[in-house]
């Protein structure tokens, strides 16, 4: 048999045990053979991830075994928890930098106003505009369905991270508390809004700057940047023991009923993404007189690389393929795309709103109104420029549960199933940013006038008519 038909059959018997292992124990006769059916189930599903060598099918193995190791042996998966807190602090140290990186470059290399003129303002507010509304479909998403509600985090813990009374924070303070008044300062207080403040004044005044003055500096700074994504991606070598030993600890703690939230925190984020595309993405296509079927046929296969592959990096040459010889000038797709990779995030937004809520919830703490809008305006700043690491939204999330004086327990529970969650949040940020190129090109009127080179029409199945 082909190495790679054997490993899906191997997979595909090892979910089939895993799965009759979950329904044992509704018989009473088959109650015990459950836990060893689960455990054989999950041999064959690590032997195919070792053979596959892929990240996210072994963040994937990790959840499983984590849950039902905290379910089999709650007193050692308790013990796991340092494994997670190495996660979380490694993590940790990516913050301020990659932030302050991402949003100097995207705006020194992407954001001169002088050099974009009506394209760049038009896809600018564009972004902002579906950021925003991605944002408050999430918020209405986990205040609906309140997923997190009722899972209780252990109490030991949410003493040390959530003050007893918090005096609430008047406007004047809260707009004095958004600026830096030392950048040393704001990076070491891991106060991200500060620093993405100072990174947009910065940008801008790169962007101000002669070519050759500027070409220098922001060489040093691009350098750091990719420093700091390949840093992520090293860290994220370690992410099956974080995300496992998350979840063994979660489940071990508050016992398997956690899993019930994690399936409602799952369905809620689907459901809000698939929202957001029929009351966001959908919309914006057909008021600008976007072709939906042909479209969506070019848009398939890097929104399913982006699902498989957890980053929507790995789908930016296709994306831009596909979205050129679909009828969008190069020129436009060269500006358009990469900039939506720092500036339109439309699922990952979503999810961090949604997220955050779900911390508050868990954590039994209320969020008024206002609280959540500031909460949306602070992410429309700190939510730029992760796009291309996988997972990378768990540096914002963890930065805003600080400064909104949430705990980080219960981002454990959402470590657990954040592989499945960033697959689709990744594939809407890459059809958000494909449709940007084509609503852009058709607001220039410049949609399907110039012919796609030859190439691209070779490397790409042709549109449907």
């Amino acid at each position: 048999m082909e190495p790679r038909l054997r490993r899906h059959a191997i997979t595909a018997a090892g979910i089939a045990l895993y799965c009759a292992g979950l329904l044992a124990p509704l018989f009473h006769a088959t109650a015990h053979i459950g836990p060893p059916l689960r455990w054989l189930g999950l041999l064959l599903l690590g032997w195919a991830a070792w053979r596959k060598r892929s990240l996210t099918a072994w963040i994937f193995w990790a959840m499983l075994a984590g849950g039902e190791l905290g379910a089999d042996a709650p007193a050692f998966a308790v013990s796991l928890r340092v494994f997670s807190d190495i996660f979380l602090r490694l993590i940790k140290t990516i913050v301020a930098p990659l932030i302050l990186g991402t949003l100097i470059t995207g705006i020194a290399a992407h954001g001169q106003m002088r050099s974009l003129g009506r394209m760049g303002l038009k896809a600018l507010v564009y972004f902002e505009v579906l950021t925003t509304i991605a944002m408050l479909v999430g918020l209405a998403a986990i205040n609906i369905s309140q997923a997190g509600v009722g899972l209780s985090v252990p109490q030991q813990h949410t003493a040390t991270n959530i003050p007893a009374a918090q005096a609430p924070l008047h406007w004047d303070e809260v707009l004095l508390h958004t600026f830096p008044e030392n950048i040393a300062k704001s990076v070491a207080e891991n106060q991200i809004l500060q620093v993405a403040v100072f990174a947009i004044l910065f940008g801008v005044a790169m962007g101000r700057l002669s070519a050759e003055s500027r070409a220098p500096l922001l060489r040093v700074i691009e350098s750091l940047t990719e420093t700091m994504f390949a840093f992520t991606n090293v860290v994220m070598y370690y992410a099956p023991v974080g995300v496992g030993a998350a979840m063994a600890y979660t489940v071990g703690q508050m016992g398997p009923g956690v899993l019930l939230h994690l399936g409602r925190l799952l369905l809620t984020l689907y459901a809000a993404l698939l929202a957001f595309g029929l009351l966001g993405l959908l919309p914006v296509a057909l008021l600008a007189g976007v072709p939906v079927r042909r479209f969506l046929r070019a848009v398939a296969e890097p929104a399913t690389i982006a699902f498989a592959t957890s980053t929507s990096e790995a789908a930016l040459p296709r994306a831009m393929e596909a979205m050129e010889a679909l009828g969008v000038p190069r020129r436009i797709v060269a500006f358009v795309i990469p900039a939506g990779y720092s500036f339109n995030l439309d699922g990952s937004t979503l999810y961090l709103a949604l997220a955050s809520v779900f911390v508050a919830q868990a954590a039994g703490v209320t969020m008024g109104w206002k609280q959540q809008m500031f909460m949306v305006a602070t992410l429309m700043l700190t939510s730029k420029g992760v796009a291309g690491v996988p997972r990378a939204t768990l540096i914002v999330l963890l930065a805003t549960v600080a400064m909104f004086h949430l705990p980080e327990e219960p981002i454990f529970v959402i470590l657990g199933i954040d592989a499945l969650m960033d697959m689709a949040r990744t594939s809407v940020n890459v059809v958000g940013n494909c449709l940007a190129s084509v609503v852009v090109a058709r607001w220039e009127g410049e949609f399907g006038v110039e012919a796609p080179a030859v190439a691209t029409l070779e490397a790409l199945p042709a549109p449907e008519v």
